[in-house]
């Protein structure tokens, strides 16, 4: 079982490898191939439930999803997203919202939209015992405020600003940092600083460690983001698969004798005896 300790372990020795997955059948297949971190991510809103942003994301669809992607998993470490306004209100709430994904739904951490009022709160959990991730540079939950998903970090002062955010919740107990879709080279600047891994996403080579949404990856969403890569083709494959299946059911193909089963006793039956 990969724990927060592990990681901490594998910076700048061994690549990190993490995916997304927001159900059983998924994370089992993930887990299976040797995948280090599962996030159960509120990305799960674009992805799977059919939503434009991530901010309709509720509590309870995160909860339920980690419990399935929990159950399914022997090996990887499970991170699951708060999502939006399930934190940075009242500390009290986020913290009891952290502690329910681990204590009811058994995830081993979470991962917390960043920025500097997220510093304390990332200390409270740490301080309980609940693992941290923090994740700068774009933050999908703010895709109200900055007005679309667009690279970050890219001045001088948002620069220094990112990376004294990724360090200050390093002192605040994280034991980890996604860092998404910044410049490569401000990416390598925040891993060189940190002593914690480093995830990054649209952010380079120079992470520790990579994520990418899965169904990306599998190649089963419509559009992926410029620096997702598909590795396959399982949006085809579904697609192969039903249209088989319409035809054979139309003509007359399935299901077949081997599809069925005979009772003798039946023989001959009709309900109107």
């Amino acid at each position: 079982m990969t724990t927060t300790r592990d990681l901490r372990r594998k910076a700048g020795e061994e690549p990190i490898t993490m995916l997304t997955a927001y159900d059983a059948p998924t994370a089992a297949i993930v887990d299976e191939v040797g995948i280090d971190v599962i996030l159960v991510g509120d990305s799960m809103g674009n992805a799977v439930m059919g939503y434009d942003s991530t901010v309709p994301v509720t509590m309870e669809d995160v909860a339920s999803r980690t419990g399935s992607v929990v159950r399914a998993t022997e090996d990887a470490l499970v991170v699951a997203d708060l999502p939006f306004l399930s934190f940075g209100v009242e500390q009290s709430e986020s913290i009891h919202n952290a502690g329910r994904l681990l204590k009811e739904e058994g995830a081993d951490a979470v991962k917390i939209e960043s920025g500097p009022h997220t510093v304390a709160l990332t200390e409270a959990l740490s301080d309980v015992g609940i693992p941290v991730m923090a994740h700068i540079g774009l933050t999908p939950q703010h895709v109200n405020e900055i007005g679309g998903y667009h690279r970050q970090g890219t001045e001088r002062d948002a620069a220094a600003e990112t990376l004294e955010i990724a360090a200050a919740h390093e002192d605040a107990g994280a034991f980890a940092v996604v860092i998404e879709h910044v410049p490569a080279n401000l990416a390598a600047a925040i891993t060189d600083r940190l002593e914690i891994p480093t995830i990054g996403i649209g952010a380079g080579p120079d992470c520790d460690g990579q994520v990418l949404v899965s169904t990306d990856v599998f190649g089963l969403s419509d559009w992926s983001p410029p620096f997702a890569e598909r590795f396959g083709d399982v949006r085809g494959e579904m697609r192969r698969a039903a249209e088989s299946y319409r035809e054979a059911v139309e003509n007359g193909e399935f299901p077949g004798p081997e599809h069925a089963s005979i009772e003798e006793d039946l023989e001959g039956f009709d309900d109107r005896e």
